[in-house]
């Protein structure tokens, strides 16, 4: 059986008003975060640095994306959201840290490093609007139907088109 134009827009209009259009970036993203970026780790495992003197083994261990931050001209760091990275044309990201192990002839030593900054998109898990509800949102200045999937880059949102 065929649907009439009406049902065809219907069906439409009941999917993304309970899906939205922005779904499955939020979804691939949130997964990209939780656990690819970890079997990337995994699939690497780690490097040798060969110097003149020796030959160093590096292991990867965990991979960790923080919440997103700015670091303030006199290094205080605190949280920022979407819309304070829009005025200031900053980057909304989070620190990304890597877990490195460093074999020196059977002694491992363990250090958390920074390895850059991962952009966050809005609305993602690790976006800090996803913890809010409405009320909060607009009480800290944010749009409190902001539907998300995309980033913010240099001040300017940026949407990636598949």
């Amino acid at each position: 059986m065929l649907l009439s134009d009406q049902d065809n827009w219907d069906v439409m209009k009941s999917f993304f008003a309970e899906e939205g259009l922005v779904k499955q970036h939020l979804d691939s993203y949130n997964d990209f975060v939780q656990n690819t970026l970890q079997h990337i780790i995994d699939e690497i495992r780690g490097i040798q640095i060969e110097t003149p003197v020796r030959t160093y083994d590096i292991k990867f261990g965990t991979i960790e994306v923080d919440k997103p931050r700015v670091v303030e001209v006199d290094g205080t760091v605190r949280s920022v959201y979407p819309r304070e990275t829009r005025i200031r044309n900053l980057t909304y990201s989070a620190p990304l840290y890597l877990d490195i192990i460093l074999d020196d002839d059977g002694k491992e030593t363990l250090e958390c490093v920074n390895i850059g900054n991962l952009p966050i998109m809005v609305k993602s898990g690790l976006c800090l609007l996803s913890n809010h509800n409405p009320d909060e949102l607009i009480s800290i200045g944010e749009d409190p139907k902001e539907v998300g999937g995309y980033f913010i880059v240099n001040g300017s949102e940026r949407v990636i088109v598949s």
